[in-house]
């Protein structure tokens, strides 16, 4: 907390003097390397992108932000976040340095998605996705209209090569309808959704595990029993939050044969949002059975 009363002090100040360097391309800010990909691909050229969770080691739940991120939300004309208190650490930077030309764009409102219990991995949504990359694409051409018509075409080249990711989870669901599945953390559960699987994880594991804590031995061992008694057709494992208890699950899995599925919640280094989320569509389609 005392860390992020310091950044606020420092933006104020700096909210004060107008500081910051005027710049030919549109600054964007994206609470995560997910949105900072989506505006990097519609924008082109024309934006700066700045995405502050990249670390695909990186727990987000943890994340605490520095003075560096603090100054590139300052300056940001268009700002990206989840919303649900996944990112609840960009209000507070928002707040530091308030700014009646910043659009923000946050990413459950657009969806409707609220609640306390909401999952907020909301990029796991793939129906989702074109209305997430439309409300980018506006925030963009709102912030800059000279350049709408690129934005424009931005989004259709985005949402044009969702096309094999949407496939993908098209034929898992005409497939595999029903089959059942689990996974330690939630991140995934909007893709299990979209792909009409049946999830079998147990809340008493899952929400412990998502806020940090331990879940019970109770819940430990049913979880466990999931894989062990083959009663699930694969695994997602949040590869972004690795715990002793967590390991224990997916090295059952994996004892029993089960198939288990890396899962992360950003972009992983090289690739694109639509590279990354089709290769674990695809893994799942494998592990399923083709």
């Amino acid at each position: 907390m005392t860390r992020i009363v310091l950044i606020c002090a420092v933006l104020a100040v700096l909210a004060g003097c107008g500081g910051g360097t005027k710049s030919s391309t549109l600054p964007v800010v994206a609470s995560t390397n997910v949105y900072g990909d989506i505006a990097r691909q519609i924008g082109g050229s024309h934006v700066d992108v700045t995405s502050i969770l990249t670390d695909p080691n990186a727990d987000p739940h943890l994340f605490e932000p520095g003075t560096a991120n603090g100054l590139a939300v300052a300056h940001a004309r268009v700002v990206i976040q989840n919303g649900l208190g996944y990112d609840a650490f960009m209000s507070r930077l928002e707040s530091a340095a308030p700014s009646s030309s910043r659009s923000v764009v946050t990413i459950s409102d657009v969806l409707g998605v609220h609640g306390h219990d909401a999952n907020p991995h909301l990029w796991y949504d793939v129906p989702a996705l074109p209305r997430i990359a439309a409300a980018i694409e506006q925030a963009l051409a709102g912030a800059d209209p000279a350049h709408a018509s690129d934005y424009r075409s931005g989004l259709r080249t985005f949402v044009a090569g969702l096309a094999p990711l949407q496939a993908t989870v098209a034929r898992i669901r005409a497939g595999h309808a029903g089959a059942p599945v689990a996974y330690t953390e939630p991140v995934p559960g909007y893709l299990v959704e979209a792909a009409g699987l049946r999830n079998l994880s147990l809340s008493s594991f899952t929400l412990p595990i998502e806020e940090g804590s331990e879940p019970s031995a109770s819940a430990v061992s049913a979880m466990t029993a999931l894989a062990t008694g083959h009663r699930i057709k694969a695994l997602f494992y949040n590869n972004q939050a690795v715990s002793p208890i967590t390991q224990r699950v997916r090295a059952a899995a994996k004892a029993a044969g089960v198939p288990v599925i890396g899962v992360s919640e950003t972009v992983p280094a090289g690739s694109t949002f639509q590279a990354w989320q089709l290769k674990q569509a695809r893994e799942l389609q494998q592990a399923l059975g083709g």
